[in-house]
């Protein structure tokens, strides 16, 4: 009985511990407003992508991405913006870290007098969990 309980231990423990190094991609699916793509390509190069490279360079995120896609009826969305964390432990510290990060970049860097509102829409998030290898 106790080989049993010890088993079933070794294997919880193994199994949280696959879960909290298991890594965790955040998507969101962006869509242009007003035929305003210069204004949302400029607004996400010179702040998304600016914070992404500072959180990596502080190993708050994993990786990152920014596709761009055709919408359709169906995926009314033109782009979608990937941040990956290496585990649930940066994952859960995204807010605080990007908050830290958005006071040290200063200003928002916009193309003209549009605001964000202006030229895109997030449609919606999904945070996905990476299988395990």
């Amino acid at each position: 009985m106790k080989k049993l309980i010890l088993i079933a231990s070794i294997l919880f423990c193994t199994q949280i511990n696959a879960q909290e190094n298991t890594k965790i991609s955040t998507i969101d699916f962006v869509q242009t407003v007003n035929n305003n793509t210069k204004e949302l390509v400029y607004y996400y190069q010179n702040n998304w992508e600016v914070l992404r490279k500072m959180a990596i360079k502080k190993s708050y995120i994993d990786s990152y991405q920014f596709l761009e896609t055709k919408p359709t009826a169906e995926a009314p969305f033109s782009f979608m913006l990937i941040t990956t964390y290496k585990n649930k432990t940066q994952f859960d510290a995204r807010e605080e870290h990007f908050q830290e990060l958005i006071k040290a970049k200063g200003k928002l860097e916009l193309l003209n007098t549009k605001k964000p509102g202006d030229f895109r829409k997030t449609l919606f998030s999904k945070d996905v969990y990476h299988k395990e290898n």
